[in-house]
Parts: C-alpha cells; sequence; structure tokens
C-alpha cells in the first residue's frame, strides 16, 4: 500500500505496480476517498502483509495496527521514518523501513517467476455501493486484452502508439484508466511523463523492488490520493509537450472556462474573428471532413494558440470517467487541431468498454461503440419506462467479454447479483443512436457519479441530512455534469418562523422559504450536520431550495410507502435545479 501526495512518490507508485507485475504478486491501488474506515478494512479484506507508504501518511497507518496487525506484516516508507514510529509498530509485530533500507535488502540474481493469464492481477477496491468497498477481481488475461483491444483500435481508426509517443499521466494512478493507458504506452514502446515533470532515476530500483517482494512472498497495495489540483497543469504541459492527453470531464472543463475567459478578454474584434473560424470548421467538421483537413490554414492563424496550451504535439486526446458536456467536447474537437475520443467504462471492465471513433464526428455527445473484446445489449427497465425493445432501444447496459472482472473479492452474493448468466449489468441506463453508438442517459440505482469522478450514494446521504432539526423533507440532487450536489428541502415550519422571530425577520412561513438570510442559514445547519456525520468534501451542499409545501402523492413526487420518487422530483423541480446550480457556480466568480 503507498499513499502518496508528493511528485516523487508518482514514480514509486509506478516502479512497485511493474514490480508486482513482473512477479505474478496481486496489488491493490486504493483512493483515500473512500471513506475513513477504508484503509483498515481493505488491509485485513484483502489480507495485506506489505504496505508503502508517504511518509507523512505514517501515523494513519499506525493507528490501524491494532485492528490490523494479524495480516499487515512490513510497512515501508518513502521518506524517514523515526524511531518512536519503529517502536510503536513493532509493539504490534510490524517491521518499518525507509525506502532506502528495504531497497537494499533486495538483490539482482534471482529469476522471476512463472506467470499465468488467469492469474489475478490487482484487486481494485471501488465505492460504488451504499456499503463496504467491493474489491473487484482483475486478471491478467483481462488486463492486457483491454491493453490490445486499445491497440487494436487506433490501428483501425487513427493512429497506434509509437516509440515517438510521449503521455501525461496526472490521473490517479489507482484509476484503472490510467494504468491501463500507461500499460499500452510500455507495450507500444512511448514515454510516459508524471505530473510536475520531476525526474528520477529508477530503473534500479525496479529490480531490487522486483527481487525484494518475490523473496517475501507479499501482497503489495498502492494507496494514493485522487489528485484534484490542476494548477500546475498548462506549466506540465508546455514542458512535456505530450503527444497523448487522458482527461476526466471536471478537467476539460476548466480548460474551456479558462480559454473562453481569455477569447472574451480580448475584445469584440478577436472574439467576432473567432467565431467566424469556430463556425466555419464546424460545419466542416460536421460534414464528415477529417480533423486535419477541415480547417488547416484557420488551424494555424486561430486555434494555434490553444494548441500550444497543450505543448503543441497533442494528436490524440481521451475522455472518461464521467459524460463529457456536449459543448466542451464540440469545442475541443474544434479548437485544439487534435481528434478527441470520449469512452465510457467501469473498474469492472478493466476500463474501457465502449470509445467514439476519432473523426467521426456523428458519434459527440456519445461514448461510442464497443471495443471488440466486448459484447453489449440493452435490458428493459419497465419500472422506468425503458424498453430494449423499442424504435429507440433504451435500457440497462449488460456487458459480456475477456476484460470483465472475474468477481468481488470474497463476496459471492454480490458477484452473483450483477454477473448473469455471464453478462455483468452495469446498473447505467444507455440508449442505441442508429449508427451503433451509444449515449448514457440514466443510472439504475440510487447511486451517481460527479464530474470529478466521484461516486454518490445519494440515499446515505439524505439519510445522514434528515437528522438536521430543520428538516422534515430532503431530496439530495446530483449529476456528471457537475462537481457538488444541491438539495430541495422541506424545512420544519416551527423552527424556522422561531429563527425569523430571534433575527427579526419579518414575514409568514411561505416567504421566509425565499429569504435568502434563512436559505443560507438552512444550508450552513445542513453542512454542519454532514460534518458531524462525517460526509466527505464533495457530498456537502453548495446550494438548497426551500419547499413550504411537503412532497405528496398528489404531485406523485413520492410512493404510497413514502419513497421518493426521483425523476418526478427532477422534473417538477426542473427550474429549481437550474437556478441552484447557476446561484452555486457565480458565487465561485
Amino acid at each position: 500500500m503507498c499513499i502518496q501526495l508528493e511528485a516523487k512518490s508518482i514514480f514509486f507508485l509506478f516502479i512497485f505496480s511493474q514490480a508486482c507485475n513482473s512477479n505474478g504478486i496481486t496489488y491493490v491501488p486504493l483512493y483515500d476517498t473512500l471513506g475513513a474506515n477504508a484503509v483498515e478494512f481493505i488491509i485485513n479484506h484483502a489480507e495485506i502483509s506489505l504496505v508503502f507508504v508517504q511518509d507523512n501518511k505514517i501515523p494513519a497507518i499506525l493507528s490501524c495496527l491494532p485492528n490490523c496487525s494479524s495480516n499487515l506484516k512490513t510497512i515501508v516508507s518513502f521518506g524517514n521514518i523515526s524511531e518512536s514510529q519503529k517502536k510503536e509498530a513493532m509493539e504490534h509485530g510490524v517491521d518499518c523501513f525507509s525506502w532506502e533500507e528495504f531497497a537494499s535488502m533486495g538483490n539482482l540474481e534471482d529469476e522471476l517467476p512463472a506467470k499465468h493469464k488467469n492469474d489475478i492481477c490487482t484487486i481494485m477496491y471501488t465505492s460504488g455501493t451504499t456499503g463496504e468497498p467491493k474489491g473487484v477481481i482483475l486478471s491478467n488475461a483481462a488486463f492486457m486484452s483491454e491493453v490490445l483491444s486499445m491497440h487494436q483500435l487506433l490501428v483501425e481508426t487513427d493512429k497506434p502508439g509509437t516509440e515517438e509517443d510521449t503521455y501525461f499521466s496526472f490521473l490517479p494512478l489507482a484509476h484503472i484508466f490510467d494504468q491501463i493507458i500507461e500499460t499500452y504506452c510500455i507495450y507500444s514502446g512511448a514515454s510516459i511523463g508524471f505530473w510536475q515533470a520531476v525526474r528520477y532515476s529508477y530503473l534500479y530500483s525496479i529490480l531490487l523492488l522486483c527481487n525484494m517482494c518475490h523473496q517475501s512472498n507479499k501482497i503489495l497495495t498502492i494507496f494514493r490520493i485522487n489528485l484534484q489540483d490542476i494548477r500546475y497543469l498548462i506549466e506540465d504541459l508546455l514542458v512535456l509537450k505530450p503527444t497523448i492527453f487522458c482527461g476526466v470531464p471536471r478537467v476539460y472543463d476548466r480548460i474551456y472556462t479558462g480559454i473562453m475567459a481569455k477569447i472574451l478578454a480580448g475584445g469584440i474584434v478577436k472574439k467576432a474573428l473567432f467565431d467566424f473560424a469556430y463556425n466555419y470548421k464546424l460545419r466542416n467538421l460536421e460534414k464528415g471532413i477529417q480533423q486535419d483537413k477541415s480547417a488547416p490554414l484557420l488551424d494555424k492563424l486561430v486555434f494555434d494558440k490553444i494548441k500550444q496550451g497543450f505543448g503543441g504535439r497533442v494528436r490524440l486526446m481521451l475522455s472518461g470517467a464521467a459524460p463529457l458536456p456536449k459543448h466542451v467536447e464540440e469545442f475541443l474537437r474544434v479548437t485544439c487541431c487534435t481528434v478527441l475520443s470520449q469512452g465510457y467504462g467501469l473498474t469492472e471492465s478493466c476500463g474501457g468498454c465502449f470509445t467514439s471513433i476519432a473523426n467521426v464526428y456523428s458519434m459527440i455527445g456519445t461514448v461510442g461503440v464497443p471495443m471488440t473484446t466486448i459484447e453489449a445489449r440493452l435490458e428493459s427497465v419497465p419500472e422506468m419506462g425503458y424498453d430494449a425493445l423499442s424504435s429507440v432501444p433504451r435500457g440497462e447496459i449488460c456487458l459480456r467479454g475477456n476484460t470483465l472482472f472475474s468477481g468481488y473479492h470474497k463476496r459471492e452474493d454480490l458477484t452473483k447479483d450483477v454477473l448473469v448468466n455471464g453478462w455483468f449489468h452495469t446498473g447505467d441506463i444507455g440508449e442505441w443512436q442508429a449508427d451503433g453508438a451509444m449515449k448514457i442517459i440514466d443510472r439504475k440505482k440510487n447511486i451517481f457519479k460527479l464530474s470529478q469522478g466521484e461516486y454518490v450514494a445519494v440515499e446515505n446521504i439524505e439519510s445522514a441530512y434528515s437528522r438536521c432539526p430543520l428538516v422534515t423533507a430532503i431530496w439530495v440532487y446530483g449529476n456528471s455534469f457537475d462537481s457538488f450536489l444541491v438539495a430541495v428541502v422541506v424545512p420544519d415550519r416551527m423552527a424556522i418562523e422561531e429563527w425569523a422571530a430571534k433575527n427579526n425577520e419579518s414575514g409568514d412561513y411561505i416567504s421566509f422559504c425565499d429569504n435568502p438570510n434563512v436559505r443560507k442559514y438552512v444550508l450552513d445547519e445542513l453542512n454542519s450536520e454532514a460534518k458531524n456525520n462525517k460526509l466527505r468534501g464533495f457530498e456537502m451542499l453548495k446550494a438548497v431550495h426551500l419547499e413550504p409545501v411537503p412532497f405528496d402523492f398528489e404531485r406523485d413526487l413520492i410512493t404510497p410507502t413514502f419513497k421518493l420518487k426521483r425523476q418526478q422530483l427532477l422534473k417538477y423541480y426542473k427550474d429549481c435545479i437550474d437556478k441552484l446550480y447557476a446561484e452555486a457556480k457565480a458565487s465561485k466568480k
């Protein structure tokens, strides 16, 4: 296990995963956003024996030892480790080493062990459930099938990776998307540049670690936080000048916002020239003209500065983890002078299982077609009104193929729930397009993903907020195009009226629900309750609408058993939700 914050650690993380792959050792990448108890749970659940940790996170690991030292036997720090920390670990029968101490214990004489395609490559824990994290088992065969499928796709539709290519890795190394891309770069001979372009020589350390891990026969797990800070992204792009760039919608949205701000600041004349060039090239792309032939002169005269902002050499941009807003995708396709492909996948599918085809503009707004190692079908969901056999097929996306996971670690019950007759039920609702592309339109379960890729179990969150004495009912909303949550709240009438009287607010209950001061008070109290219940930052509310009329049957907002009808709530409060998001975004500026 490896917890890291500093750029130096990224190299070590990469070393560890490759060392494990070389020795046929299972490693377990981990996000700290899984929750406060996730480290302890996963060490025990995956029976972790060897942990790699950033030095400033050692106290967090030591605090877990009383409950997990039966499995954990060795801790290795990237930096220094104090004698007192070593002593504390030894009291629980756990050895501690600095990186230098541990590396010096290896040797280069042992032969690497045999590896088999059906062996477990990695167990990746995911938070996409309301309960404990699930360990997704991925075999060597599934992992390499995904890598080779990506290669075949690029051979057939664009240009495969070569030694001339450079990939910029800034996504979390615990993310299956980044791991697949990095492995593909190794396969194709491409270079990999890491976050902040820190330069270290590490080949010798890889060899030492390979042998050390082989001798100890340990399971290694990697723990890396989710980097969301992109302040240094542009700086790194200018230094590295990559040819392959992979991002998530939140990153692309920030880039889009920044570029548009500069365009608007350039004055009316420059904005008019930009709009002319933009619309001209867009029309040509819509006609099916390839990216490099749609407006080559305008690319040089107008869009070259945007291209240079990515280093000037990017030839392939990829987007995944959440839906990319259509206006952002269109903007990137027009202005970045490169092809862009949006994909869809899950940890359970070993990353991408759908992808839009390069230079096929009609696939904009979709996640494209199934990759070559995957079969896909839609299954009707009548309770949500989705019919897979209608003129416009809609239903739950089900997958079958070589890149699927082998099951959930030690959770046969959960495995049986989602793997039925060889088909993996994703829980995502898709709509087949006329050209064979898939469009994601809904989520079957009440779990959704925000734009930065974080999963939100909305019922659990609503349960926590409902403990606030100001609330009689609450509906929390979020989507994959935004990074935060908003809510519609039915407040307690007496509590609101008492607060208004104490704070000299005039009016009645209905007017109080429209009062900005009352709304702020309720929002602050809700987020205070969230902190008391240890909700994470992305689970906090950014804006609320106060509804004086309780959710009722007459408006079809609740079921006979008083459960929320989420689709009906969204339909009924659509204008309120749009207003809340607009207010929250405006307050950030």
